[in-house]
């Protein structure tokens, strides 16, 4: 029997209540989509460091790819952390060249840190935003980039910056040189600032853009030729929004009406760190700061289940949903420590993994995370790929694999609705559409002690053995509605309905 015909012979009232609902969510590029990210310096070692020295002027440093970035001093001079100015070589035509590894994890997303022309490393600090910093390449190979992506069938995402620029920008020069400057009112100036002008975080290299003048939003998404629409056109697929909350609503949702004026189902993400439904809307999604704050106290202990449970299911409850599909999981990336330093125990670790790519949303992989880079505060967490641990056996990376390949096989972990569960020391959810084969539980206990707990399933299909998914060989058997639970500390269940038995018996035979 077709799919369709068991749909149309099968399928209860909420069955069709729902039908099509997720088709349309999985057309959507955008919803549950996994993200890897890269910070381009970092990602690929160059293949001759010497030849690249010239491109590396004085103060800027480039490092050999075996050496850690440290904390470093200020440098009064360019007003900048010598460790903003320190390079390990990485370029675009390396990354194109190791995009294997990416598709390989099962990446839908390639996220990249700024590339655009800038003072540091890092790049928030733009001196030209129409320009992609030499060290790194061309716009030329932006687009190159974004072909060899959209051939296999992937999107290429950008950091943008637009709340403020570098102090050694062309524009802000001029500005503040001369007060009649066509530019001087782009920005605001006074000596009440620290270093002269309204700066971002009190940060002197990182001079605040005035919105509210039309030139700079004309300059920065408005016009066809401006930095938005023109990467947009040149086969990028969407920004990443830093500091989205200091552009503010009013502006967050005319950059994102431009994206997608220029290109229809481009996406616009942005960086909001506190509690943030009422920030979606004026974006597609949410770089989700919240949700991984409380992911992190939860592994760390310092959440028990039945709090945690009750914040989660506040946030997607206030929030709109298909935003929230939209929306980036992450536990780490540039701006944190990496997992292994913010949870030291693996196990703890491990639950926090797999909550961030079962629950609604879409779990962002930071480079070097699938095979468990450490390090600490900035700049430890930028360290250079270690692909000396890309190894068949690397437990973080069979992990991640096996997390990505569920999202896959499972489309309920992609587009599927969200259930909580009655539990009391255990997270519980599931993760459903209206085919009994894609439902997801997810049970997971991030206590240290071992907890054994009746759980009462709320999905009426759910009558049959149910197996973990990631092979742990756990079995469990609804009675009349409700499981039996067993979970170590920090151990988690990935729990999915099998749907034939040996011989061929068929428990869902007439369940869609």
């Amino acid at each position: 029997m077709t799919e369709q015909d068991r749909s149309t012979r099968y399928a209860n009232a909420e069955d069709r209540a729902r039908a099509g609902r997720y088709e349309e969510r999985e057309a959507d590029w955008r919803q549950g989509a996994v993200v890897y990210q890269v910070m381009v310096d970092r990602f690929a070692p160059p293949a001759d460091l010497d030849a690249r020295r010239h491109l590396y002027e004085a103060p800027k440093r480039l490092h050999a790819w075996d050496e850690t970035p440290t904390k470093g001093e200020y440098v009064e001079d360019v007003r900048l952390w010598s460790h903003e100015i320190d390079f390990w070589g990485g370029d675009l035509a390396g990354l194109r060249d190791r995009l294997d590894h990416v598709a390989d994890l099962g990446a839908d997303v390639l996220y990249l840190n700024p590339i655009c022309e800038a003072s540091t490393n890092h790049g928030y600090d733009a001196i030209d935003y129409l320009r992609i910093a030499p060290w790194l390449g061309s716009r030329e190979d932006v687009t190159r980039l974004a072909d060899d992506l959209h051939g296999r069938g992937m999107r290429l995402v950008l950091d943008g910056v637009f709340n403020h620029v570098g102090r050694a920008n062309p524009i802000f020069r001029a500005a503040e040189a001369d007060p009649a400057s066509p530019y001087r009112d782009w920005f605001e100036f006074g000596e009440r600032f620290p270093g002269g002008v309204r700066a971002w975080a009190l940060a002197e290299s990182l001079p605040e853009l005035v919105h509210e003048n039309p030139a700079v939003t004309d300059y920065l998404w408005t016009r066809p030729n401006s930095v938005v629409r023109s990467y947009l056109r040149d086969g990028v697929d969407g920004w990443r929004l830093d500091v989205a909350s200091d552009l503010g609503f009013r502006f967050l949702e005319d950059l994102t009406r431009a994206a997608h004026a220029e290109k229809p189902g481009s996406l616009t993400v942005g960086e909001v760190s506190a509690y943030a439904p009422e920030w979606l809307g004026p974006l597609d999604g949410l770089l989700h700061w919240n949700l991984r704050r409380v992911l992190v106290e939860l592994a760390n202990g310092r959440l028990s289940a039945r709090h945690a449970q009750r914040i989660l299911a506040r946030v997607y409850a206030d929030a709109d949903y298909e935003h929230m599909l939209r929306s980036w999981l992450f536990v780490d990336n540039h701006d944190t420590a990496r997992l292994p330093d913010a949870v030291p125990d693996p196990a703890a670790q491990r639950l926090a993994r797999v909550l961030q790519h079962t629950l609604p949303g879409s779990p962002v992989v930071y480079y070097g995370s699938e095979v468990g880079m450490t390090g600490g505060d900035d700049p430890e967490m930028r360290g250079p790929m270690r692909w000396d641990l890309l190894t068949p056996d690397n437990p973080w990376l069979v992990l991640t694999r096996r997390l990505v390949e569920l999202r896959r096989t499972r489309r309920a972990l992609r587009v599927g609705d969200l259930r909580w569960l009655d539990t009391d020391e255990l997270i519980g959810f599931e993760r459903s559409t209206d085919r009994v084969a894609d439902a997801v539980v997810v049970l997971a206990n991030p206590g240290d002690e071992p907890v054994t707990e009746l759980v009462q399933l709320v999905d009426s299909k759910l009558m049959h053995v149910l197996v973990d998914a990631l092979g742990s060989g756990a079995r469990l058997h609804p009675v009349q509605g409700m499981v039996e639970v067993e979970l170590e500390p920090h151990g988690v269940l990935v729990l999915t309905p099998r749907t034939a038995e040996p011989g061929g018996y068929e428990p869902f035979k007439r369940v869609q």
